[in-house]
């Protein structure tokens, strides 16, 4: 089952220095506009043909603008046995106004 995280919960653990895998499921064009540092970038129509550039055993975030694409990378990655598969909830959108305001939106 896919657990949601919202950013404040995201941004506290990577404070924390618990930083799990950070996969950022947007098109190239909205990486540019805005991206969370050290994120892994696999767009969404990517994931399927490099999925194998993960690994199935650690924790992953995934994000995407809203929350749906990211949410959908998630449960792809968990019917291919990803066991640890979490969803930002609101996405970038929610990250930028709630935790960094200061970053760009769209």
């Amino acid at each position: 089952m896919v657990v949601e995280i919202t950013p404040a919960q995201l941004q506290e653990r990577i404070a924390s220095g618990d930083r799990p895998v950070l996969l950022d499921v947007r098109r190239p064009e909205e990486l540019a506009i805005c991206r969370i540092d050290g994120v892994v970038h696999i767009p969404l129509d990517e994931l399927a043909s490099r999925a194998h550039e993960l690994d199935p055993e650690v924790e992953i975030v995934c994000i995407c603008h809203h929350g749906m694409r990211s949410a959908s990378a998630a449960a792809f990655l968990e019917s291919r046995d990803f066991g640890r598969m979490v969803n930002l909830t609101g996405g970038m959108e929610a990250w930028a106004s709630q935790v960094d305001p200061s970053m760009a939106r769209y």
